[in-house]
């Protein structure tokens, strides 16, 4: 008797090594990670949560044509102020306004992830956590700044390292806002037939 086909392959879409870490705190170990590298810009008129959930999906697609027959898992995190999408804090001045606009306030973190499966179906979920920070003072954001843990983030901070005093309160997934909500990945990946190793 010939052996039985191997399972097919976890592919993750995405750069992040927070999602990468989020995944295997509940033991799901990507067989490879292949990063999507698509224009993130929000299109004209385009809500938070819309604009999460069509980016998961494009990375999705976009990677699925390079791993024909696997399972391909996309994410993409925004951080939003009512309508207004808050940008990826690359440098310390949109960090500073980013962190400006939350404070005081609530806003929420719009999770959208979606999975390619080997027969090609897309299945997306999307995310939404509240998350309300304290009113911050000059003197914490610039002590936030220095500390360089918003490079990179959505909204100009990570809510796992030290901002995590400026959230007055959660409502939703915590994890959501690190980036990939654990409990709803893993349901989508169970519930489309996934089934891992470790």
């Amino acid at each position: 008797m010939a052996p039985p086909p191997p399972p097919p392959r976890l592919v993750l879409a995405s750069a992040s090594p927070r999602r990468l870490e989020l995944l295997r705190q509940i033991g799901l170990v990507p067989d490879a990670v292949d990063p999507a590298d698509l224009d993130e810009a929000a299109q004209r008129q385009e809500l938070p949560a819309q604009h999460a959930r069509r980016l998961a999906a494009e990375k999705a697609r976009a990677v699925a044509a390079r791993h024909p027959g696997a399972f391909i898992l996309a994410a993409d995190t925004v951080v939003a102020c009512g309508r207004r999408i808050l940008p990826k804090a690359e440098d310390a001045a949109t960090a500073r306004r980013c962190l400006a606009l939350l404070s005081g306030r609530r806003h929420r973190v719009h999770g959208g992830i979606a999975l390619v499966t080997p027969a090609g179906a897309l299945a997306q979920r999307l995310v939404q956590t509240v998350v309300a920070f304290k009113r911050l003072t000059l003197e914490e954001i610039e002590d936030y700044l220095r500390c360089e843990e918003w490079r990179g983030k959505a909204g100009g901070y990570a809510i796992q390292g030290r901002a995590a005093v400026f959230a007055r309160w959660i409502s939703g997934s915590y994890s959501n806002i690190v980036g990939l909500p654990l409990f709803e990945t893993a349901a989508l990946l169970a519930g489309r037939g996934f089934r891992s190793e470790a």
